[in-house]
């Protein structure tokens, strides 16, 4: 996720060793005002007695904490909603005001709930993995069932799943002996961490804090992006629990704090979701003296971190015979993947990549500009995205201006796609590029580009139809694996892995300090899984009623119409929100309400 500043994904990352072995020099920690530093210090001394604290609780004394939380963020889930839409320009009773119900309150909720079944798990003397469906992915792969775990979300994600794959050699015996990670060892303490709160999406610097203080019982202090300012007082009731008994501490501040924090001596881990830019400078530092830090392999940061970092994400569209309601559908799941949040997401969409020999091409993207301009109008509001489009425009200057002008649709050649697959525009900006080929063979052609032309390894899509999914037999699959993305979405957006709590979210294992694209490391994970690989999520190819054909297939079944994230659904603000409603009361007679208000989507 670009952020101008930082914020999110844990696991201890070792520090490369340097090329050169120069003398250790101690580090000038930049200047704040005194008051100001004095504050800061402050506060981080007390999150030292908090960390030696939390290590003196019981892991169901753990589970009661987040129970709390829950009531807490419950109880300003309304204020939460209301404040993020409000603060992106999204007045009330626009359409998309659901989104801030989706990626904010409910994100939290029901995280809060699986850390809870998790920690419940492991004190009892179980493993987060008992009862839940194991298999093989190719290469050898273990694969875990991750979702549905319950009647419940089977239910109401009607057709969605999601499976981590672990790294190559994991065995299940290996998988079910590590899975808990810091709730296995609760009383080593994993010190004080900064965690740097991304600016575009609001549960997710929650969500950050809560990995850190169970992957590894790191407590945390969060300095908030200044485009979640207005946040704050919300996510001080919500986390209340935390911050009384000093296991957590949220500060306010620009680049001069966040610097002044990543030198800090007591602090032991920094997690960021932010830009690759932000990631190089706390690492390296800026200008010339960076670079030659660089090439001595002496980063200016001395403590591990970890990071999401965005990306160019790729959408695959596998040829095959679909009908025109087929079409439509899927130009506006495109669409959804491009403009939701108003394409300031890390995960968003940017890249369509189609075969040029496919009957229904031009169709398709008929379909697809109709979607993109026929989208509900709202502002791009996420700092500097001006300048995004306008070098966009330069880059582009054929692009169609779409919607109010500011969505601009790129469609061009692998040779001249180089900017728009190596930029990541976080803003309403998404391209299309043509492949040859058909069947397996572009399917394959379409994989080996994204690998190769497309910065960054956080997350990849591919739509593709049942009867063409089918005919491809294991080709698909290995070709899946091939896929060097930390999330691959079939028939789905990778998104819908993020707000899966019992997923994993996070760049393709390999990045390091001096190539990281994407990041290091992954977050959410409930599960508290070790050595992920990947989240994989499968989605219904068609919405009920469509979606009853996919019987003949035994994939894609579901119960579940337009789904309520889609930009174009017409009761996606009411269903979201009641959605979140359920995560708090689980009052399944209001919540039937809402599913009748879902088919009117």
């Amino acid at each position: 996720m670009t952020t101008t500043d930082a914020s999110a994904t844990p696991t201890r990352t070792p520090q490369p060793k340097p090329k050169k072995a120069p003398a250790r020099t101690t580090r000038k920690t930049p200047d704040l005002p005194a008051e100001q530093a004095a504050d800061l210090d402050a506060a981080i001394s007390e999150l030292e007695t908090g960390a030696r604290a939390w290590s003196a609780l019981t892991l169901m004394q753990r589970r009661t904490l987040l129970e709390r939380i829950h009531a807490a963020t419950a109880a300003v889930a309304e204020e939460w909603a209301d404040l993020a839409a409000t603060s992106k320009g999204l007045a009330p009773g626009h359409p998309l005001r659901g989104e801030e119900w989706l990626s904010g309150p409910y994100a939290a909720l029901v995280a809060l709930d699986a850390y809870r079944d998790t920690l419940g798990t492991l004190a009892d003397g179980g493993s987060p993995l008992d009862g839940i469906r194991s298999g093989t992915a190719p290469g050898g792969r273990l694969a875990v069932r991750t979702s549905p775990l319950n009647a419940t979300d089977a239910l109401l994600l009607s057709g969605y799943k999601t499976q981590v794959w672990l790294q190559p050699g994991v065995t299940l015996a290996d998988a079910r002996g590590a899975a808990g990670l810091g709730q296995l060892r609760p009383t080593e303490s994993g010190g004080v961490g900064l965690v740097l709160g991304a600016g575009n999406i609001t549960s997710i610097p929650l969500l950050d804090v809560l990995y850190e203080l169970l992957a590894f019982n790191r407590v945390s202090i969060l300095k908030v992006n200044p485009t979640q300012d207005a946040l704050v007082p919300v996510f001080e009731r919500a986390l209340a629990p935390l911050i009384e008994p000093g296991f957590l501490r949220i500060v306010r501040g620009g680049g001069d704090v966040g610097a002044y924090l990543t030198q800090h001596a007591s602090i032991s881990h920094v997690h960021i979701t932010g830009s690759e830019s932000t990631f190089r400078a706390i690492v390296w530092g800026t200008g010339a003296d960076a670079t030659r830090r660089r090439e001595e392999g002496r980063p200016l940061l001395e403590k591990p971190i970890s990071a999401e970092l965005g990306g160019v994400s790729p959408i695959i569209i596998v040829p095959g015979e679909w009908s025109r309601a087929d079409l439509r559908y899927h130009a506006e799941h495109v669409v959804t993947m491009r403009l939701h949040n108003s394409g300031h997401n890390c995960i968003a969409g940017q890249v369509v990549i189609v075969s040029r020999d496919w009957a229904q091409r031009d169709d398709f993207l008929d379909e697809l500009r109709a979607a993109y301009e026929r989208a509900p109008q709202r502002p791009v509001w996420y700092p500097k995205s001006d300048e995004k489009l306008a070098a966009a425009s330069e880059d582009y200057p054929d692009a169609a201006h779409c919607g109010d002008g500011s969505r601009l649709l790129i469609e061009t050649t692998p040779d001249d796609a180089g900017a728009l697959e190596t930029t990541e525009y976080f803003s309403p900006v998404l391209g299309v590029v043509g492949l040859p080929g058909d069947g397996q063979e572009f399917l394959d052609a379409a994989i080996a580009h994204a690998n190769d032309k497309l910065t960054g390894t956080l997350g990849a899509n591919v739509l593709i139809d049942p009867a063409t999914q089918d005919a491809f037999g294991a080709g698909f699959a290995r070709a899946i694996a091939d896929l060097h993305y930390g999330t691959v979405a079939i028939n789905a957006w990778t998104a819908f892995g993020f707000l899966t709590p019992t997923a994993t979210w996070g760049a393709y294992p390999g990045g390091t300090l001096e190539d990281a694209p994407s990041g290091m490391g992954v977050v959410h994970n409930a599960l508290l899984l070790d050595r992920v690989e990947r989240t994989v999520v499968t989605g219904p190819f068609r919405p009920f009623p469509r979606s009853v054909s996919a019987l003949t297939h035994r994939r894609g079944v579901s119960v579940l119409p337009k789904p309520p994230w889609f930009v174009t659904s017409r009761t996606g603000a009411a269903v979201c929100e009641g959605f979140t409603r359920f995560r708090i009361d689980g009052d399944w007679a209001k919540m039937s309400v809402v599913l009748v208000k879902a088919y009117g989507a």
